[in-house]
């Protein structure tokens, strides 16, 4: 009985941890696409300072991914 209400107790900690995923933005303001690797190919072009944000902080702000990491 307590092997499985270990198990049972452990199965619960571990399903409802949530994995933060940082991603990467060119500047803060006007950006289209997020990326998972800072040097990604998709940044050469950024003018901008490289913002680390989380995966859902980008996802909120409409982002999507970049078509290099796709």
């Amino acid at each position: 009985m307590k092997k499985i209400l270990l198990l049972l107790s452990l199965y619960c900690f571990t399903s409802f941890n949530v994995i933060k995923q940082d991603v990467y933005i060119c500047g803060t303001n006007g950006a289209k696409k997020y990326h998972l690797k800072e040097d990604c190919r998709g940044l050469n072009a950024c003018k901008h300072t490289i913002v680390k944000k989380t995966l859902k902080e980008a996802k909120d702000l409409g982002l999507e991914l970049c078509g290099w990491e796709d």
